[in-house]
């Protein structure tokens, strides 16, 4: 159930965000369209079901396939969707576990199970424990129900918002990342999850504001989205090292997820709305993400297709666009959370 706020507070933050989100559209630039030459390609989530695809995976064992999943008030659902046409192949309802509350995050781990991170907190850390769910990707693509084990996740530092889960490759540990303008962290889980106590994760690093992560298929970069950034970081000894390279990743509004390509060749930046599209974004090196995805070393580029000195390839200010957007996520934020304010559990 959502409560809603007071007409005037709610009123207020709708406009402020479309007036905000109208200067957006004339100031900032049009992002280009990435698509990997000779490699992978977006696609358009064509499901109607799927309005608010909140987190990307990509299979191993069926080509071409990603595994998403709606933010909330969807039920305990995972979808498969070829990437060749963009339609849902497998629905998966998971059993075991209790009502799903806001899930936010989809990894792909070593272990060949998906893990799916129920970890959001639109109160901004008020739960005193979130969940996450694992199950093995089935083998065959058609519509079934799965038994899956759940696992209760307390942070060692107390409740937080989160979006961002990862499952290194290599290691099979789980990482979250919390979203915070302040305290925004990279949180490590124990080094194996544990169905019948609870999973106590703590800091090993600081983050930027992000909605989702991925690491590379051979673990030696994490990678990290937020609405208007996106940045690589050499992982090293279980920790982001730097301050990571930034990345030419797509405008798209309500931005969600990233996942690498299964051969690593590319990285696939997904949203939440209907009929979603699903931006690929060559890595340079190819398989396994070893490389930046950033452009030349010589000449960075911003988030949204902006140079280094501030330029945009299809002209405007990167600089006075990133401010518009800056001030476009933050009234976007104070609706969202106004709508989707709901009474603690």
């Amino acid at each position: 159930m959502r409560l809603l706020p007071p007409p005037t507070a709610f009123s207020a933050a709708v406009v402020s965000a479309a007036a905000v989100a109208a200067a957006v559209v004339v100031l900032l630039p049009v992002a280009p369209a990435f698509a990997a030459t000779g490699g992978p390609s977006g696609f358009t989530i064509t499901d109607p079901r799927i309005k608010e695809s909140s987190g990307l995976a990509a299979s191993r064992i069926h080509p071409g396939v990603y595994w998403t999943h709606n933010d909330s008030d969807d039920g305990p659902y995972v979808y498969a969707v070829d990437s060749a046409t963009g339609k849902t192949v497998a629905r998966v309802t998971l059993t075991g576990i209790g009502k799903p509350r806001d899930v936010e995050a989809i990894s792909l781990g070593p272990d060949g199970a998906l893990y799916v991170g129920d970890i959001g907190d639109n109160r901004d850390g008020t739960w005193d424990h979130v969940w996450i769910y694992r199950f093995q990707e089935p083998k065959q693509l058609a519509d079934t129900t799965v038994k899956a084990e759940q696992f209760t996740v307390r942070y060692e530092d107390g409740p937080r918002n989160a979006e961002a889960l990862m499952v290194h490759p290599v290691t099979g540990r789980v990482y979250i990342g919390s979203k915070s303008e302040d305290k925004g962290g990279l949180y490590e889980g124990p080094e194996k999850l544990s169905a019948s106590g609870t999973n106590v994760f703590r800091r090993v690093a600081g983050l930027p504001w992000v909605t989702d992560g991925a690491f590379s298929p051979d673990g030696k970069r994490l990678t990290v989205r937020g609405y208007f950034l996106a940045r690589t970081y050499p992982w090293k000894d279980g920790r982001p090292q730097g301050e990571g390279e930034r990345i030419d990743a797509p405008w798209q509004g309500q931005a969600e997820s990233v996942t690498y390509t299964a051969d690593g060749s590319a990285l696939m930046f997904g949203a939440e709305g209907a009929s979603s599209r699903v931006v690929a974004v060559p890595v340079p090196g190819g398989g396994g993400g070893s490389g930046t995805a950033s452009g030349a070393a010589d000449a960075p580029t911003g988030a949204g297709g902006g140079q280094a000195d501030g330029s945009s390839p299809a002209g405007g200010s990167f600089t006075k666009g990133a401010l518009v957007l800056a001030g476009a996520t933050a009234a976007l934020f104070a609706a969202k959370r106004l709508f989707r304010r709901r009474p603690k559990p």
